[in-house]
């Protein structure tokens, strides 16, 4: 059985991370069985989490997570949709992999009070330090990718464009693309849930919940794929 490494609940999501949620969600939609197993960083074949095993081969990135599952068990992700939406449906992942996920990062980590209640606590029972010299690397990682250069409010400016550009696409449709979800939708409700968390109180959070339809997004993918959090959030 395929062995699936993530995170686990915290920060009232099925995982912080929402490239775990992502690639969760993308199994879940193909039907494939899997055992899942908690993981750090430091155990993955790309010192990023999540990864899967089978037997001896692993794959890191939830990007080649898809490919492989794609390969391995026949599925089609896209299936329906044509090349337009399929190109659009990559452009989204670009869009939140690649520029709404550091704002969140910045939300998450940056802010003392959210830093405090919430990543900090990764590292409890790690040395002195450690939890700090992640910190820091964090803060180092926003500053070369370009968003952590910004002040705060301008952070929160540009990664609401990327909620706002989600909210517009979906409009009153079920779905991303209609009324079936698709690989990029398991992509948008991750990061919808992550920014839409009220475990963290913070001003992009805030930008999200002016967007009905991103909540009841959110609350619709829950439902099929993660009962027990949308019972919870009920």
């Amino acid at each position: 059985m395929l062995t699936f490494y993530g995170f686990g609940p915290a920060f009232g999501l099925p995982d912080p991370s929402p490239f775990v949620m992502k690639s969760e969600v993308q199994l879940k939609m193909a039907g494939v069985p899997y055992k899942f197993e908690h993981a750090a960083p430091p155990t993955a074949p790309k010192g990023k989490i999540p990864f899967i095993q089978t037997g001896a081969h692993r794959v890191g990135d939830s990007t080649f997570i898809r490919a492989h599952v794609e390969k391995e068990y026949g599925f089609d992700f896209d299936k329906g949709l044509g090349a337009e939406q399929c190109a659009l449906g990559w452009a989204v992942e670009r869009m939140l992999e690649d520029h709404l996920y550091f704002a969140i990062l910045h939300a998450r980590w940056l802010d003392d009070e959210n830093w405090d209640k919430g990543p900090k606590h990764f590292f409890d029972g790690a040395p002195q330090g450690v939890a700090e010299d992640a910190r820091e690397r964090v803060r180092q990682t926003l500053y070369s990718h370009g968003l952590g250069r910004h002040r705060d409010e301008e952070i929160v400016e540009l990664g609401a464009r990327s909620l706002d550009s989600l909210a517009a696409l979906i409009g009153a449709k079920p779905f991303l693309f209609g009324e079936v979800p698709c690989g990029t939708d398991a992509t948008a409700f991750a990061f919808a849930a992550g920014a839409l968390t009220p475990f963290f109180d913070n001003p992009l959070r805030r930008r999200a919940e002016r967007h009905a339809n991103l909540a009841a997004y959110r609350d619709r993918m829950l439902r099929i794929y993660y009962p027990e959090f949308a019972r919870k959030a009920a």
